[in-house]
């Protein structure tokens, strides 16, 4: 609560409410009202948060704006809310890409516009549940509603294969979080009845039982992340979805899985953390590398991103589970990063698709002949995304890669060269499509940005080059939460 607002709660239910009205504009002949309102509620969904920050204590400990009120009371499940640091941040980057996404769907979508905007909205209010939620079932509930909407954006909006990417992106997610389920309801049973997470923190439990624990909310999170071998479903996804949903799928709904392992595994299961860490980082380790070479041999730009995401969301598993500051900041930096860069370049590639009707590289070159605007701010995303210093990429990656050489020189090794087959995949993709002789008449026909796409694109790019030259202000707000998540990490929950 903050001068009597519930600021978590508004963050939640103010996009969901918005998504309600939309819903109520009805049919296509009043397209123009539906995204107007579904504009209103993403800004005013994203306004309400920019207080969470500006108010937030950086050097306190804990969770702040916290709510509490009964929910269901025979079972003991609250309506409790609060956010630290790492949170806080996710909160953000989801709030300000849903203006993004509803802006960048603004004239390309033309069938159940109203349904669209709102499946997005609803999104959008169910993820901060998610990173905001200190109760377990209210976690849980968040983190299984988020699939309806998404299911719903790709099985209607997606392309030609869109009903098999949508039944294997549920079918997926929904098989893992049903573990978690179990494990919730294990730990409720052991803590006398309390779904708290900050009960659940405290609790003395063997070490079989926490590594039985970890394991069943290794399969719901690792599912989301993804990690390999459980990516399969996130290529196919991407494929489908319409651009807004591939901006959202790799801009937030990737950060759900590594949230849960800060936020569930870590602290309720430290010691079978530890224990199981190395399986953790050899799974990261391979989705760096191997997923870095498998992206190069992509022929299409929407697979090629998708496959990037799996190799650079390793980094972000990795330093969460290095246990120490520069590993776990930069975790969370990447996270953040990672949304501005990936939620670009798709941006990027439905900016082409919307002209050509094609995602294939071959059917592209020349590029920047007829779009000189759009190729400035691709190179900019492309360069970001390989890591180049002056960029939000540069600054998560090499903070992962100075916490890792204090645990082990090799593990740093292996991750860094992502900073190879991460230029290598993106920059030969840039070349193909972009630079070169005019291919063909389709790309001679293109026209560039309009103001819409330009402002969405351009925002993106501040963001980009703010994180990357002055990262302080992500950072300043990661410090205290971090260490207070590392101090837990490192007391022994054994009874």
């Amino acid at each position: 609560m903050l001068l009597g607002f519930p600021l978590l709660s508004l963050a939640i239910w103010v996009p969901i409410a918005f998504g309600i009205v939309v819903l109520f504009t009805g049919s296509d002949r009043n397209a123009g009202r539906a995204r107007m309102i579904a504009l209103i509620g993403a800004v005013l969904g994203f306004l309400v948060t920019l207080p969470l920050y500006t108010r937030f204590d950086p050097l306190a400990g804990g969770f702040q704006f916290t709510e509490l009120a009964p929910w269901i009371e025979s079972f003991n499940v609250n309506y409790h809310l609060g956010i630290d640091g790492i949170s806080l941040l996710l909160i953000l980057l989801n709030s300000f890409t849903t203006v993004l996404v509803v802006l960048a769907g603004w004239e390309v979508i033309r069938t159940r516009i109203a349904q669209y905007l709102a499946a997005f909205l609803f999104l959008s209010g169910f993820m901060n549940g998610v990173f905001s939620a200190l109760d377990a079932l209210l976690f849980y509930v968040f983190f299984e509603a988020t699939l309806i909407p998404m299911f719903i954006i790709i099985g209607v909006w997606g392309g030609p294969n869109r009903v098999y990417a949508a039944v294997k992106f549920f079918l997926y997610t929904l098989m893992g979080s049903l573990l978690l389920l179990v494990a919730l309801i294990y730990l409720y049973n052991v803590s006398d009845g309390s779904f708290s997470l900050l009960d659940y923190y405290q609790l003395p439990l063997p070490l079989t039982a926490q590594i039985l624990i970890f394991i069943a909310f290794f399969m719901s999170f690792a599912v989301k992340v993804p990690m390999w071998p459980l990516h399969t479903w996130l290529p196919d996804a991407h494929v489908e979805a319409p651009t807004g949903g591939s901006v959202v799928l790799a801009a937030i709904m990737l950060k759900l899985g590594a949230y849960g392992f800060i936020r569930l595994s870590l602290p309720i299961v430290p010691d079978a953390s530890h224990a199981l860490a190395g399986v953790v980082i050899a799974l990261s380790l391979i989705a760096v590398v191997y997923i870095g070479l498998v992206a190069l041999v992509q022929a299409d730009m929407k697979k090629l991103i998708a496959y990037s995401s799996i190799s650079h969301m390793g980094f972000v598993t990795l330093g969460i589970f290095i246990f120490n500051a520069h590993g776990m900041e930069g975790a969370v930096i990447q996270m953040i990063s990672h949304g501005f860069i990936s939620g670009a370049l798709f941006l990027c590639v439905g900016v082409l698709y919307d002209r050509v009707h094609s995602r294939m590289i071959a059917d592209y070159g020349g590029v920047v002949n007829t779009m000189p605007v759009f190729a400035a701010l691709f190179m900019l995303f492309a360069m970001a995304n390989s890591g180049l210093p002056g960029t939000s990429g540069f600054v998560g990656e090499f903070m992962v890669i100075v916490g890792a050489v204090k645990v082990n020189f090799w593990y740093a090794a292996a991750a860094a060269t992502t900073l190879v087959f991460g230029a290598a995949y993106t920059l030969w993709m840039y070349k193909r499509v972009i630079f070169g002789a005019v291919a063909n008449r389709h790309v001679a026909a293109l026209s560039d940005l309009g103001a819409r796409e330009f402002l969405v694109l351009g925002l993106l790019a501040l963001a980009v080059l703010v994180m990357g030259v002055w990262p302080n202000p992500f950072a300043e707000v990661l410090h205290a939460s971090v260490n207070d998540l590392l101090n837990h990490v490192t007391q022994s929950k054994l009874p």
